[in-house]
């Protein structure tokens, strides 16, 4: 039977601003650890610290622009683009301009498997 997902868990996001992340399908709002879909709002100016997680990501921008640094350069993923990351691959995002976007991980987003850089 279909579950209704009624409505998104908010979750505290790492970075230098303010960010909301509402997270509908997951570890925290259903209990999923094979997938992740959480929707981000991000303000102009936000970025946070460089990663490198163990799970697949992929982003679609629904607004404004992500901009994704990695080791070999960076990539402005605009409204109506997605980018994909590889587990194991360092990446750090920002939105100078600011955005909205989807993020999807396999498996799951967890923050034991996302590797910050340290401060």
């Amino acid at each position: 039977m279909p579950q209704l997902i009624s409505q998104p868990t908010v979750i505290t996001a790492a970075g230098n601003k303010p960010k909301s992340i509402e997270e509908f399908v997951g570890r925290v709002n259903t209990g999923h650890a094979q997938v992740s879909i959480a929707r981000m709002k991000s303000p102009p100016g936000w970025q946070e610290p460089g990663q490198t997680p163990e799970f697949e990501e992929v982003s679609l921008v629904l607004s404004g622009v992500l901009r994704v640094e990695h080791q070999s350069g960076v990539l402005e993923v605009h409204a109506g683009q997605a980018v994909r990351t590889e587990p194991g691959e360092w990446v750090r995002y920002s939105t100078p301009e600011g955005a909205e976007y989807l993020a999807i991980c396999l498996p799951a987003f967890s923050p034991h498997t996302v590797h910050r850089d340290e401060a």
